[in-house]
């Protein structure tokens, strides 16, 4: 149905040579009056539907014989519109057989029956409508009225009535007929085969023409309803010109009484008269006063839009430039059918509703205006109520949907158009404002199984875009669809501030997801995604703790991340930040709950990273939360510090609690490797700290029989001062 909207825009070639003669652009204009079948789409004027409703047939709005019929219409419309104010004021001294021409209203009592049989689409989910009934009750309740009195034969009611001039003021409906008209000009002014300006130039000329036909005919109306005894003193009655007078002007021939009215009409419209003709009574007067307060607007109308055809850049005609161009690559590249026809229903689509969102923003508001509160103010105005009731997006913060909505776009779709095809890569989600799609399961030899409808606040591609996976499905337009879409960039960069969020929209697709046949993969795919965003998240922590950025760090704590979540090594952003001395990181990270006391996979805890380091402030910190340096094996660990020779490191554990006599798995004490190792200024710094002299190995050995067997005399001498002293105290 695509093809049809937009079958009066589709040609093979574009002429650039379009605007030449004028007999050229009468010849397009006429062919619209004439049968196009190379635009028509159908060979019947006549419709079946596939469900037929009952047997019934419906009329074809886009058959080749309605559009003959529709044609034919419009050149009736403009003889109804020319002639209804003539035979009105000019009925006193019709000819009878002008009066004949009322039988024409046959013809349009046989448009209102067809109307009753007029498929129409519907604007709202724009589906062509073949039911019957929903064509007869929308006519009845639209034009019906005024179409069915526009038939009346009003003058015969008149007649019949005994001549109440009232019953004929009922024969100014048929005007309303001028809007089929309007609407072929429309159509005119859109078809590019056609030049906008010749069309814009023949729409003005007729309005400037209808106009004084009809003040002309008033004009003549307001001198003969005057009594016969009072006609010469009207207009035309008191006129003289040259050696005719018209003071019995009923016997003049009617070309001549209407000429002379045309020509009051244009050089009072004109404002050029030279006098020879002027109202004579106040009436006259009265209406030459409204005549020309209305000719001053339609003079401003008239220039403004000749103004603008010479100016250029009107709505309709960027419209009719784009369409062109669009046209002329379509077919230099040679683009199928199916694909041009979508195009252009697209780009028609775009024209008809340009109350889009994002266009009124864009070309009206400044950029930094735009860039802050007020994009914001919109987006929540039109898009919350819509983001918050989607089963993706429940339970999510107020913040969250605030940097979803800011983000999403307007996007319309016709029925029967294809938005996601099953097996694609996507990179867009969209959220169902209005309308209706369906999911399509295509299966062996493209046989298709309907698996469920759409409707408002449903969402699509919000699997394959989550989880990287190629569309399960194909997801078709029902019915004229309101989409916002936003697209997987936008919502990644979204979902990697918000932690908490992140996992919890992890957690309603599965839910919403877990009826379907593909139910494990999809939790194995959000398992290792969850597990995947923890990843990422405790790298970024760890990141912004490592670099100091205390700005980044809090931003990632608000959204989520907890700063007590271990890497693969087991560190947690306080082992990195008490690594690298950052006091005001870690009293940030305790004040969010981290754990000072944590251990990594090689046995650190931030307090003994902090001591490694040598950050005393760190540990003055640490230690006034309740940190502790929490050593597994103390006595190995002292035992390899005092044999790599790390004095400051050992002074710091053994100021912080360390117990100098702890023992490692062979039982032998720091003081044990001291004295082994030939080192006299540990072993003293041990002694001074309270290291036990007499402790023995698994061997039986103490520290000094290790200093005796190494030959350090001041080791030895230092040993045994303090065994002496040991002795001395017992």
């Amino acid at each position: 149905m695509e093809r049809e909207i937009v079958a009066e825009y589709e040609i093979n070639e574009i002429d650039d040579t379009l605007h030449g003669s004028v007999g050229s652009r009468l010849t397009l204009f006429a062919r619209e009056l004439k049968w196009r079948s190379s635009s028509w789409h159908g060979s019947s004027a006549l419709k079946l539907p596939t469900n037929c409703y009952g047997g019934s047939f419906v009329i074809d709005p886009n058959g080749r014989w309605y559009r003959m019929w529709s044609n034919m219409m419009f050149l009736w419309s403009i003889y109804s519109v020319f002639y209804t104010p003539f035979a009105f004021c000019f009925f006193r001294g019709l000819p009878e057989h002008l009066l004949d021409l009322e039988c024409a209203q046959l013809i349009f009592l046989a448009d209102v029956a067809v109307h009753f049989f007029l498929a129409y689409r519907d604007p709202h989910t724009h589906r062509v409508v073949y039911d019957k009934q929903r064509i007869a009750l929308r006519y009845i309740k639209g034009s019906f009225a005024l179409d069915m009195l526009g038939c009346f034969p009003w003058d015969a009611i008149y007649k019949f009535t005994g001549r109440m001039e009232i019953v004929r003021y009922l024969v100014w409906l048929r005007l309303y007929r001028a809007r089929k008209i309007q609407g072929f000009f429309k159509k005119m002014e859109k078809d590019i085969r056609i030049s906008y300006l010749f069309t814009r130039i023949v729409k003005l000329v007729t309005v400037e023409l209808y106009c004084t036909h009809t003040a002309a005919c008033i004009f003549y109306y307001l001198a003969t309803t005057l009594p016969p005894a009072h006609e010469g003193g009207t207009w035309i009655g008191s006129l003289t010109m040259g050696d005719r007078s018209y003071i019995n002007f009923r016997h003049v021939d009617l070309l001549t009484r209407y000429i002379t009215s045309l020509y009051l009409a244009i050089v009072t419209m004109a404002t050029v008269g030279y006098g020879d003709i002027h109202a004579v009574n106040t009436r006259e007067m009265v209406f030459i006063v409204v005549y020309v307060s209305f000719d001053m607007l339609l003079g401003a109308y008239l220039i403004g839009n000749m103004t603008a055809l010479i100016v250029k850049g009107s709505r309709t005609e960027r419209f009719r430039d784009k369409m062109t161009e669009l046209t002329r690559y379509m077919n230099r590249n040679k683009l199928g059918s199916d694909i041009r026809s979508q195009v252009k229903a697209h780009l028609v689509l775009q024209y008809e509703s340009s109350y889009k969102r994002d266009r009124i923003v864009d070309d009206n508001i400044p950029v930094a205006i735009r860039s802050k509160h007020f994009a914001l103010h919109i987006s929540q105005t039109l898009y919350m109520d819509i983001v918050s009731k989607v089963h993706l997006f429940k339970g999510c913060s107020e913040d969250f949907l605030n940097q979803i909505v800011v983000k999403l776009h307007e996007e319309f779709f016709l029925p029967g158009e294809v938005i996601l095809e099953q097996g694609t890569v996507v990179d867009q989600i969209y959220i169902v404002a209005h309308g209706c799609l369906e999911e399509i399961g295509i299966g062996e030899g493209e046989s298709e199984m309907i698996i469920s409808e759409l409707l408002p606040y449903d969402i699509v591609g919000d699997v394959a875009v989550i989880c990287n996976t190629p569309q399960p499905y194909t997801i078709r337009v029902c019915e004229l669809c309101r989409l916002l879409r936003i697209d997987k960039q936008s919502l990644t960069s979204i979902l990697q501030m918000y932690f908490k969020d992140s996992r919890q929209i992890m957690s309603n697709l599965l839910k919403g997801k877990r009826t379907e046949s593909k139910g494990n993969q999809l939790e194995s795919n959000i398992t290792y995604l969850i597990a995947k965003q923890e990843a990422d998240q405790v790298i970024g922590v760890n990141n912004a703790a490592y670099h100091g950025d205390l700005f980044r760090l809090k931003g990632l704590i608000r959204a989520g991340a907890d700063p007590s979540k271990p890497d693969y090594d087991g560190r947690t952003a306080l082992h990195v930040a008490a690594s690298r001395g950052y006091e005001d990181i870690i009293r940030v990270l305790i004040q969010r709950g981290a754990n000072v006391n944590s251990i990594d996979k090689f046995g650190n805890s931030p307090m003994l990273t902090a001591v490694k380091c040598g950050h005393d402030r760190i540990i003055s910190l640490l230690v006034a939360h309740g940190a502790a340096l929490n050593l597994e094996d103390a006595g190995g660990y002292l035992c390899r510090v005092v044999a790599e020779g790390k004095i400051d490191l050992l002074r710091r554990l053994l100021r912080f609690g360390v117990d100098p006599n702890c023992r490692n798995y062979d039982r032998r004490t720091p003081l044990h490797v001291a004295a082994g190792d030939g080192l006299p200024l540990v072993a003293s710094m041990l002694v001074e700290l309270g290291a036990d002299v007499m402790a023995r190995d698994r061997w039986g050995n103490t520290p000094l029989d290790e200093a005796r067997r190494c030959s350090s005399k001041p080791l030895v001498r230092t040993l045994e001062q303090a065994r002496a002293a040991v002795a001395a105290d017992q």
